[in-house]
């Protein structure tokens, strides 16, 4: 039987500072914890308090997400600029403190403030309280934290995101990292190649890789030459193991996959590359990393092994991926709730507005209109003018009437074949459903209600999957498919018995996903698409949980030390 640990408090400083960093002959001053890219990692055990003392000595304010920690009636701590907290001013400090009960896996860490995510971002580790020997799967001898991430030439990553919300899309990665590494498919200014991650493996053994998706803007594909992985869990939920050779991670998510070492004693790259859609204007150059898994006990270096990838607009390997995952029930599983208080068909789609304000018809030219992204035609923004309160402020203080607030609707304003691909080009096809309006967009949730979610992508102006975060939750991932979403027929495909649970779920290209959770955490929770292009320009919105009737159930004040605003922050 495994020994309990005792509980502890785990307390971290984040100095965020700028610093430069130099890949590909040039010089790029990056925002950075610590000094540290990807920064500090955070390993705790299930049960612990969390304390983070952040020092900001960067020229942004910021704030610092805990990506999937749930914050059970702490939402005060989520680090959401303006929805859960006023950001952190330049040469000002906050402490997050947060707990992690119940929790298990591979979480992160990461700022959300414009793109500073693509530097500020470190791994979240929650062990289980029994120790690594209740792993419900084989004990692994070595695990291994990896973060997918990009590396942006772009220097000032938060003016990347002001282009972006300006309708200014013609930004892409420089390059892939893996752990913040280029690899040898990239060369410094005297001709030699970048630095890759390497993991140094002992034949016979098991590792358990941590996968991170820390990028902006693309899913991943990863493989490893010559070898296999068994998938146990998803965005700190064990799945069954699932045996492939390819693994697939959208934005936001984390995978944590066993590796045994049993090839023949050599080097064989470990590829990670970006997956894209079918159609993509204007089009992304591929971008694709990779380092190298080594046997010690392989003698003369050798040219390693490389994997043969699927190809970069391949979206049936991502399906298949996502929809082969299942549920693992354990000790730390929930049952599905068959009881559905409220429904929602949200469409996750493209459109545009006229440039003027006020103004309600515009010519159809990059110079009068603005293409923007919505939910249900409606384009998440912060609320207008010198804000100096967030939304979870205003909630708690009875408020929110006065931000001048918009109830997200519960499906979009007219029906039609959403997946048409006649759809995808911008022309006169499409042309009448692209009218989208700007709003702060809320839905709000009684205590303990079962919601359901259809994410519905369209073919309007894109054929993109979407990965769709809910903070403060987890979601049971019911189903998926592609086309077009039919209740009376899909409703039958619903996996009530042991869906996978995770808190990013992928939307598939020119398909739906159905999601279910318990709204049961009071507070102010943002949900979003974790593309960095997408959250810019306002496919997102709020889902307010309501207090329960206890005070176990409801929402503490705030901490004395929270951020003030000082009314330029949004």
């Amino acid at each position: 039987m495994a020994l309990l640990t005792a509980a502890a408090v785990v307390e971290h400083t984040f100095v965020v500072s700028q610093m430069n960093m130099r890949h590909l002959c040039r010089d790029t001053l990056v925002t950075v914890v610590n000094g540290q890219l990807p920064g500090p990692v955070i390993d705790v055990t299930e049960g612990d308090s969390v304390v983070i003392h952040v020092v900001n000595r960067s020229p942004y304010s910021i704030t610092i997400h805990w990506h999937g920690v749930k914050q059970k009636r702490n939402c005060w701590a989520d680090g959401v600029p303006m929805i859960t907290q006023c950001p952190i001013s330049p040469g000002n400090n906050f402490t997050y403190q947060f707990n992690v009960d119940g929790q298990e896996g591979t979480l992160w860490w990461h700022s959300h403030v414009a793109g500073l995510r693509a530097t500020l971002h470190g791994a979240l580790i929650i062990r289980p309280r029994q120790g690594a020997a209740s792993y419900p799967f084989r004990r692994p001898d070595t695990e291994i934290p990896i973060i997918i991430g990009e590396w942006w030439q772009q220097t000032d990553l938060v003016q990347l995101d002001r282009d972006l919300a300006g309708g200014n899309f013609n930004y892409s990665p420089s390059a892939a990292t893996l752990n913040g590494k280029l690899g040898d498919l990239h060369y410094g200014c005297s001709g030699a190649m970048e630095e890759g991650h390497v993991l140094d493996v002992e034949p016979g053994k098991t590792y358990l890789l941590r996968l991170i998706n820390a990028v902006l803007v693309s899913e991943y594909y990863i493989k490893i030459a010559g070898h296999r992985f068994t998938v146990v869990a998803a965005d700190g939920n064990y799945v069954n193991p699932y045996t492939t050779d390819t693994i697939a991670i959208a934005p936001g998510q984390t995978v944590d996959a066993l590796v045994v070492a049993d090839a023949s004693p050599g080097s064989y790259y470990m590829v990670a590359m970006a997956a894209q859609p079918t159609i993509i204007v204007p089009p992304f150059p591929v971008t694709t990393t990779r380092g190298t898994v080594r046997y010690r006990s392989a003698g003369a270096q050798q040219q390693p092994l490389v994997p043969v990838m699927p190809d970069t607009h391949d979206t049936d390997t991502s399906f298949y991926f996502h929809g082969n995952l299942t549920g693992l029930q354990n000790r730390q599983s929930s049952s599905v709730p068959t009881r559905v208080d409220e429904r929602l068909l949200v469409t996750l789609s493209v459109g545009s507005m006229c440039r003027r304000q006020g103004q309600s018809s515009c010519a159809r030219t990059n110079a009068e209109t603005i293409i923007m992204v919505n939910l249900n035609n409606v384009s998440f923004q912060l609320p207008g003018g010198a804000t100096t309160t967030s939304l979870l402020e205003a909630h708690y203080g009875r408020g929110l009437g006065a931000m001048g607030l918009v109830t997200l609707p519960d499906r979009p304003p007219v029906a039609f074949n959403f997946t048409d691909p006649a759809l995808v080009q911008r022309g006169p096809r499409e042309a009448w459903l692209e009218p989208t309006t700007k709003a702060t967009t809320v839905r709000r949730f009684r205590h303990g209600s079962v919601v359901e979610v259809v994410f519905q992508n369209t073919a309007v102006m894109q054929t993109d999957s979407n990965p769709m975060h809910l903070h403060g939750h987890d979601m049971f991932v019911l189903a998926q498919g592609l086309g077009n979403y039919d209740q009376a027929r899909d409703v039958a495909r619903y996996n009530l018995v042991n869906p996978p649970v995770r808190n990013t779920v992928l939307v598939p290209s020119l398909g739906w996903t159905a999601i279910r959770f318990v709204a049961d955490n009071p507070g102010v929770w943002f949900l979003h698409c974790h593309y960095l292009f997408h959250v810019s320009v306002g496919m997102a919105t709020v889902f307010i949980v309501e207090d329960g009737p206890t005070v176990g159930t409801s929402l503490p004040p705030p901490p004395a030390n929270i951020p003030k605003c000082d009314g330029s922050q949004t």
